[in-house]
């Protein structure tokens, strides 16, 4: 187990109202800290403790120095400290290169309570998963049915609006059967959506209950919109989830990876192997994989038919599948070099040919 430590400082000298801009409205500066950086902040008045890593807690201690220095007056007013200075701060520290991705922060597992009992990571990738949502801006879960993804997904969110760590929780995933063209069907736009994220509801009821969920979606802290009707927005304190992402076109993907605003968070999951784009459209999905895979603060989780957590015969069935697919991959590698070589050959009889004409014509002449 990774060593634990406390620093306690006082921040000098004591102003509330340099205080009050340091911690921002509802300690939101210091929440998106804590949840940066995988650390627990408490402060009375200008006192400070930080409790975490040695590494994280005593970054995140230098960072709100600095953020108090900056607070001071200039010509009498107390600027405020934004968001986008938290995160230009953690970026210039350089700790969260430091931070190893192979185990959960200090006081970030999630332990959530539901009717079914707690919910707890049943495999490696599973934990490894719940770790890069904590540490990370956007969380990629890519693998078969079965091993979590959402559910794990719905679960991170639940935690952090528990925890106040976010105001909001944002729903979204492609509408493919409906071709994303929603308005000829009836009824309201959540009720238009509601088929398409029946998965994501019912991981929501299973955690916080029905009528809980009814009541956060009457307030808008629980938000269900479809994919093509979030252009335009900028998301901030949210946590965002698009699930079935493999559905959503290389536009639509840059669409949504675009809208996310400060001390906000997403996680999209998907199945590579389980495209229903038109023919000849490329999923955003793989396009995401190849073109994201070195940007920081972006984590990408493969899942294995070994992470299946459903009935044993879908473990069985996604191997069965997978082993399908990777033969499958190989014959049609070996129909395309038989194809080439028998092209080649023709090529080279041709050329043959012709040479060979040429040669006759010479002589005739």
């Amino acid at each position: 187990m990774s060593k634990i430590i406390t620093v306690e400082f006082t921040l000098e000298p004591a102003d509330n109202q340099r205080l009050s801009s340091l911690c921002g409205p509802f300690d939101d500066n210091i929440k998106q800290l804590e949840r940066r950086l995988g650390v627990e902040i408490n402060h009375r008045s200008n006192n400070f403790s930080v409790v975490g890593k040695p590494h994280t807690a005593e970054a995140a201690t230098n960072i709100i120095k600095d953020l108090y220095v900056d607070t001071a007056p200039v010509r009498n007013n107390i600027p405020d400290i934004e968001p986008d200075q938290i995160h230009l701060a953690i970026k210039e520290s350089g700790v969260l290169e430091q931070t190893t991705e192979s185990s959960i922060p200090y006081g970030k597992e999630i332990h959530i309570k539901t009717k079914k009992g707690v919910i707890k990571p049943r495999t490696p990738n599973q934990a490894q998963y719940i770790a890069n949502m904590v540490t990370h801006d956007i969380t990629f879960g890519i693998g078969p049915a079965g091993t979590g993804k959402t559910y794990l997904a719905v679960a991170a969110a639940v935690d952090a609006l528990e925890r106040q760590e976010i105001r909001r929780i944002l729903l979204t995933r492609p509408a493919v059967e409906a071709g994303e063209k929603l308005g000829f069907l009836p009824g309201d736009l959540s009720q238009k959506v509601d088929p398409y994220l029946r998965p994501l509801y019912d991981a929501l009821f299973e955690m916080l209950g029905f009528e809980r969920v009814e009541k956060l979606i009457e307030r808008n802290v629980i938000e269900v919109a479809p994919l093509a009707y979030m252009r335009g927005r900028t998301l901030n304190d949210a946590f965002i989830i698009l699930d079935e992402s493999q559905n959503t076109t290389v536009e639509q993907m840059k669409m949504f990876l675009t809208r996310i605003g400060f001390n906000s968070c997403a996680v999209i999951t998907g199945d590579v192997t389980q495209i229903d784009l038109p023919r000849g459209a490329r999923s955003g999905l793989r396009h995401a994989i190849e073109v994201l895979s070195d940007v920081d603060e972006i984590s990408f989780n493969f899942f294995q038919a070994d992470d299946v957590v459903r009935h044993p015969v879908v473990a069985r069935i996604v191997q069965a599948y997978e082993t399908w697919e990777s033969e499958d991959q190989k014959q049609r590698k070996l129909a395309e070099q038989r194809r080439r070589a028998e092209q080649d050959a023709k090529e080279a009889a041709l050329v043959a040919v012709a040479a060979a004409a040429k040669v006759e014509s010479e002589k005739s002449n």
